[in-house]
């Protein structure tokens, strides 16, 4: 049994499917705290704007709605790594503190980075150069 924090998917495994299960809920929480929280208010703005014709009342939904949505995701994220550490204790393993958390918040947002910036490269259209140099 390893002592180390990164003691691989072995130790992952030895703590059950109910921890696997824990790091995969936190790791799609994650990406939805990166990409699906952004997308929605961004959404949400343009129909404001939209219906209202008002970009300050959409600026103003928006913030509004990225910060309440991003307290709940972290909310749900805590208690999640919260019943990944007694999972951990109830097996006999050290308590790592939220480090489980941590990773997963990296990894997702490597994750999210590497998505956002494939897109915007290769699918958006943009161009990153100005092709056009014609005044």
């Amino acid at each position: 049994m390893s002592d180390l924090p990164l003691g691989g998917m072995r130790d992952l495994l030895k703590l059950g499917e109910s921890a696997v299960l824990l790091v995969t809920i936190m790791l799609t929480g994650s990406l939805l705290l990166w990409v699906g929280v952004p997308l929605l208010w961004l959404w949400v703005a343009s129909r404001v704007q939209g219906a209202t014709g008002s970009l300050g009342a959409a600026l103003a939904v928006a913030i509004f709605g990225v910060l309440v949505s991003i307290a709940l995701v972290v909310t749900m994220l805590t208690w999640l790594s919260d019943k990944h550490r007694a999972l951990r204790v109830a097996r006999g393993q050290e308590d790592l503190g939220h480090f489980v958390l941590e990773v997963v918040l990296v990894a997702s947002a490597g994750l999210a980075i590497v998505g956002f910036s494939a897109w915007f490269f290769l699918f958006s259209g943009s161009s990153p150069i100005p092709l056009n140099l014609s005044y």
